[in-house]
């Protein structure tokens, strides 16, 4: 398939800027198994999953993982933290008017000299080392800001320390947060408890690459990048109960339904099996779900690998057609947008 069979125009004025004022108040756009549209809002999920259902979130927690400074040239840089390698050594995505060469010196934030050791793949990468003797985690906590996505034209502000996490991140590793899970509050939660939902959780640390586009022509000779996962044991039994029950299992976010496929995909003849390490996997249309029912999700970008991977899920042709009718109706779109519960098609992709 062409990347470019997933592309759609979108006014900018619909990319949200900003979070709704209180969670669980954004609208919900619910695609059928059949290909039927409904306009609803969020607390709608509460009708529409049962007793006996399972719905599964992604507990990681964003890291404040961008950071300001300069080059020993003078010139100014934006790192934003992809992955911690050990106590000294990181890779990160560097911003400036020219890019850094190795061996070359970076001052962050004042008073830490780090010191460019290896240039990536495609160039977009670059590892990272530091002289001082400090925690890695712990120095991004205290002088990084929010990695807001780069469609939100803003610097970061104190609302994002709060909003920009979901209420049940836990797990600190990610830097870009799981945005299908922002929607959820705290009583929302307890009241699908209450009407017999279960609650699992994985964890999935988004990686900065779930940002990068897609660089060649057809689907197949795209690389995906590689984050970590890991689906616990409690998670899989939570699945085979569900399913032997003869219910659904609801996904929050395409995070979630790379984890649980990944780790489907690696149990062999069984259904699930607990899995713990990286994933690269690529879902898109022709892709056979294993243990995905029905996902809630948020509006994604033109040609991106997760518009692909919904597209998967309920079919392109629907997919589309939900995109042309949500900006006909004004949702708001992308991390801080509306969101959309997705049914798995009836008739294949």
């Amino acid at each position: 398939m062409k990347v470019a069979d997933f592309n759609y125009s979108l006014p900018e004025e619909l990319i949200a800027q900003f979070p709704s004022r209180n969670r669980g108040q954004s609208r919900l756009l619910h695609l059928a198994a059949d290909g039927a549209i409904s306009d609803l809002q969020f607390p709608d999920m509460l009708d529409i999953l049962q007793a006996g259902d399972l719905l599964v979130v992604n507990d990681t927690r964003v890291i404040p993982a961008r950071l300001h400074g300069q080059k020993d040239s003078g010139g100014r840089i934006e790192i934003l933290l992809e992955r911690i390698l050990d106590e000294s050594r990181f890779i990160a995505q560097i911003r400036s008017s020219k890019s850094p060469k190795p061996g070359q010196h970076l001052l962050i934030d004042g008073d830490i000299d780090c010191q460019l050791v290896v240039r990536g793949r495609q160039g977009i990468f670059f590892e990272l080392e530091i002289s001082q003797h400090i925690n890695l985690l712990d120095w991004f906590e205290q002088v990084g800001h929010m990695p807001l996505p780069p469609y939100i034209e803003r610097d970061d502000e104190r609302l994002d320390a709060e909003r920009y996490q979901t209420v049940f991140a836990a797990q600190k590793g990610a830097v870009a947060a799981p945005t299908a899970g922002l929607h959820y509050s705290r009583k929302l939660l307890e009241q699908l408890q209450e009407k017999g939902i279960s609650i699992a959780t994985i964890t999935l640390h988004v990686g900065a690459g779930t940002y990068q586009p897609v660089r060649v022509a057809t689907l197949e000779a795209h690389t995906m990048h590689a984050e970590y996962l890991k689906v616990d044991a409690s998670v899989c039994e939570a699945i085979q109960r569900t399913k032997a029950a003869g219910n659904r299992v609801c996904a929050v976010g395409t995070t979630v339904v790379r984890s649980l496929e990944a780790a489907a995909n690696a149990a062999g003849d069984s259904l699930i099996e607990p899995f713990k390490g990286y994933t690269d996997i690529f879902i898109y249309p022709g892709y056979q779900f294993r243990v995905v029912d029905m996902l809630q999700t948020n509006f994604h970008l033109p040609e991106s690998t997760l518009l692909m991977l919904v597209s998967a899920f309920s079919g392109r042709e629907a997919i589309m057609r939900a995109y042309a009718h949500a900006i006909e109706q004004r949702y708001r779109f992308f991390s801080y947008g509306d969101a959309m519960l997705l049914e798995a098609a009836s008739s294949g992709c």
